[in-house]
């Protein structure tokens, strides 16, 4: 499938660089395959039934770029995929300037060496530190705001709060799960007074979500893997609600691979724990969800495909020129958008 096909025109002014406040003000394009409907997020639980459930990713963002040294060259690093205790995948700026056996310093107590090198410019750093390996990261590291926002201003403290997620327990994201910054406690109120079920899984979300995709036929795409966890307990009561008739609507598209990657051929659910690539373009045949709250995506990405799998390529492309047309707001401190297939 040509990636051409997942293309379309965004103005600059539609990229969201703040998230709304509170966050449950953000409007919500309800799309059918044969309605759009303006509502706002506050709106959801009109819009779920009792027996419904919403599943949630805990993963929580670590400031997962860092600024250092190899010698007078700087070295941009965004770690995106932990492999061991103190070992990182890193996407790294001037990545030729760096050679196996390098040690890169990022502070007095932190430093990494360079283990291998990838043709992709992906680098494996282990690193070593005087104190325990998370905390040195954290006080070293920013917070990694996604490109199309760090290029129109700078990362701040008010970032620190505005890119996490109400849900957030468990360390290793370099990027935030960001269908659920739109949640607040009046609004899980709100939907636990509805009948609306909720459950949690873990994607660490990497940076490579936000990669371009270089190829020009989806054929060619590689994915980098992410780590991600659904539990037995949660299996079990998210196939039993099913068998029940309420639907199963991933907040995120994180959510959403994880529930695919752990689901059987039969479209229940199993226990999951491990890496997930999975790659959903048009033509992908869902086992396990019956819709999706998402955010608006970047034109010819892999999550705009996701959602045309979900939706129809034609459907949301139409869905996109009407979000345009209405002013909704795009990308990760963006508007919401709630997608009921049939």
């Amino acid at each position: 499938m040509r990636v051409d096909d997942f293309d379309f025109d965004l103005p600059e002014e539609r990229i969201a660089l703040r998230p709304v406040v509170p966050r449950d003000a953000a409007k919500m394009l309800v799309v059918r395959p044969d309605a759009f409907e303006d509502r706002g997020v506050r709106d959801l639980p009109a819009c779920l039934a009792p027996g419904d459930t919403l599943v949630f990713n805990d993963t929580r963002v670590i400031p997962a770029q860092l600024a250092g040294r190899r010698g007078e060259a700087g070295i941009g690093v965004t770690l995106h995929k932990r492999e061991a205790q103190d070992e990182w995948l890193a996407f790294v700026r001037n990545a030729r300037r760096l050679r196996i056996g390098d040690r890169v310093v990022f502070s007095a107590t932190l430093c990494a060496d360079v283990l291998a090198k990838s043709e992709g410019g992906e680098v494996h750093f282990r690193f070593l530190s005087d104190g325990p390996v998370e905390a040195e990261i954290a006080a070293a590291g920013t917070m990694p705001l996604p490109p199309y926002i760090a290029s129109k201003r700078p990362t701040d403290a008010r970032d620190a709060d505005d890119y996490q997620t109400m849900f957030a327990r468990r360390d290793g994201a370099v990027a935030a799960p960001t269908a659920s910054l739109h949640f607040t406690d009046t609004l899980m109120a709100d939907l636990k007074a509805r009948g609306v079920h909720v459950e949690t899984l873990t994607l660490h979300v990497g940076a490579g979500t936000f990669l371009p995709v270089k190829v020009d036929d989806t054929e060619d795409h590689k994915m980098h893997s992410e780590w991600g966890e659904l539990s037995a307990a949660a299996a079990a009561r998210l196939n039993e609600r099913r068998a029940r008739g309420g639907r199963i609507i991933p907040a995120g598209t994180t959510s959403l691979r994880v529930l695919e990657s752990a689901a059987r051929e039969d479209g229940t659910l199993a226990a999951f724990c491990g890496d997930t690539d999975i790659f959903i373009t048009p033509g992908y045949r869902f086992r396990t969800i019956d819709g999706l709250l998402t955010n608006f995506h970047l034109p010819r990405s892999t999550l705009f495909m996701l959602v045309s799998a979900l939706m129809g390529k034609t459907r949301m492309h139409a869905a996109y020129a009407y979000a345009i047309r209405n002013k909704y707001r795009f990308y990760s401190y963006g508007d919401a958008s709630l997608l009921l297939p049939n």
